[in-house]
């Protein structure tokens, strides 16, 4: 019986996916299904290989990358094998020894079954590129400052569903269907994440931060702000605002017109391209 499913989508990412992968293995508790979304990367199923209860997804038609739709595949599937749990797991996330175990008892308990539950995720820094042993990655990790820093048993309710990340969280059959998944408005890079919390404060399901479910995010270089996505930022905070009335990643808009790529049209009330 499937009743716990990790849900991760990838393209790209292999070694990072294979430190996942061996993360989970090595678990307390192993997932009874975990369905791996490659987007338009066949190479991921010899990845995968030699990993049991793993099974691979292939979207092939997905550049650019339709990170909402392929998150909802992998639910739909792991749905239709039976699964009450759900927990969603960035390809870039090694899981804790107890992160599965930590989601799917919380999940059994009344007073979470129906919540949307947020694990902590500690970011490894350059010096731990290409580490995997557990012990050595919260050595080299340290936590984001805008979460809380949560003991191991505690569970705290949240009403910042703006804060909600994609990178390790745990939902039940029922709250992910009342929730109705990820909005696939959203094609590309941003946005698709915090339009999922907005949508669980919109159906009433309650988030909570968890203690015990730490997640480590696996180094790599990123740009700041991400200039190689503008195009896909632009398009999908509008698709933002025209759903909730206010701008998501505001950070990074605000860094891109501060360097004159973007201006904010006052007589349209929206962001567009410098000329």
């Amino acid at each position: 019986m499937t009743r716990t499913a990790v849900i991760t989508v990838v393209a790209g990412r292999r070694q990072h996916l294979l430190n996942q992968l061996r993360g989970l293995r090595d678990g307390r508790l192993k997932p009874d299904l975990h369905v791996v979304v490659a987007m338009g990367d066949p190479a991921v199923t010899d990845v995968v290989r030699g990993f049991a209860d793993t099974c691979v997804i292939d979207l092939v038609k997905a550049r650019p990358l339709r990170l909402a739709e392929a998150r909802n595949v992998g639910a739909d599937a792991a749905l239709a094998a039976g699964a009450e749990h759900l927990i969603f797991l960035d390809v870039d996330c090694v899981p804790s020894s107890t992160l599965v175990q930590r989601y799917a008892s919380l999940l059994e308990v009344d007073a979470h079954r129906d919540a949307l539950l947020c694990g902590e995720v500690n970011y490894v820094s350059s010096s731990g590129q290409g580490e995997n042993d557990l012990r050595r990655l919260a050595r080299l990790s340290s936590r984001h400052l805008a979460r809380p820093t949560l003991g191991a048993d505690e569970v705290i309710p949240t009403v910042q569903y703006e804060l909600f990340w994609s990178l390790s969280f745990g939902v039940g059959a029922t709250a992910w269907k009342h929730i109705g998944g990820f909005c696939e408005s959203y094609v590309g890079y941003g946005g698709e994440d915090t339009d999922f919390g907005q949508s669980a404060r919109a159906a009433g399901v309650t988030m909570m931060w968890v203690g015990g479910a730490v997640a480590y995010h696996q180094y790599h270089p990123v740009s700041d702000p991400p200039f190689e996505h503008l195009d896909e930022i632009l398009r999908n905070a509008e698709t933002f605002h025209a759903r909730w009335g206010w701008w998501p990643m505001q950070g990074w808009l605000r860094k891109f017109q501060s360097i004159g790529l973007i201006s904010y049209d006052d007589c349209r009330q929206a962001w567009r391209k410098a000329d």
